[in-house]
């Protein structure tokens, strides 16, 4: 049974192309503190001078993780995130992957942290990647990226174990209603 306050975090997950990053611009957009995972990732890319592809993300990513743990990106995070709710009443964590930074995040943020997992149909998904203006991907590299996004990052921890689960089959306006319908009910705001 959750506590009686809201929680202060709001972690999203979901698969490439579910809609996380949608939500996270909107909630940014409402007031809320916005902390990217990915941004981890791109700065370390650009601090390297490479160009910034899903190919040098995917390197950068790994070599993390093989390097650090699996929870390499939720660690260098942590402080940022704990930073952040000195002076914020909620955080919202875009692209928590793994189940090892699930587990590294919950034992510090507890009860404050709440993961929203974005769901889409997989055809759907490779629809909207192949379409993105930023860094697009073909079926088969969508279908690659999940596998090894399952695979060798533990990606499905965290979307299996969400404390909700909100569906992006449709218009986005619909999801981020959605959205905006549940943290209103569990009574957070940014």
């Amino acid at each position: 049974m959750r506590a009686s306050t809201p929680p202060r975090a709001v972690a999203l997950v979901g698969m490439p192309g579910a809609g996380k990053s949608l939500c996270a611009q909107h909630l940014q957009a409402r007031g809320f503190f916005q902390f990217r995972f990915g941004g981890i990732i791109v700065a370390e890319v650009e601090r390297r001078g490479l160009p910034l592809t899903p190919e040098n993300e995917r390197i950068i990513r790994e070599e993390f993780r093989s390097q650090e743990g699996m929870d390499a990106v939720a660690r260098r995070a942590l402080p940022h995130l704990l930073e952040a709710l000195q002076t914020r009443q909620t955080i919202v964590i875009d692209g928590l992957y793994s189940f090892s930074e699930y587990m590294t995040l919950r034992p510090v943020l507890g009860s404050d942290m709440i993961i929203i997992a974005v769901a889409c149909d997989r055809a759907i998904r490779y629809q909207r990647l192949a379409s993105r203006p930023e860094r697009p991907l073909t079926y088969a590299e969508a279908e690659a990226r999940d596998l090894r996004e399952v695979e060798r990052l533990e990606k499905g921890g965290p979307i299996a174990l969400a404390d909700y689960t909100l569906l992006n089959n449709d218009d986005p306006a619909d999801l981020l209603r959605a959205l905006d319908a549940l943290l209103d009910r569990l009574g957070i705001a940014p």
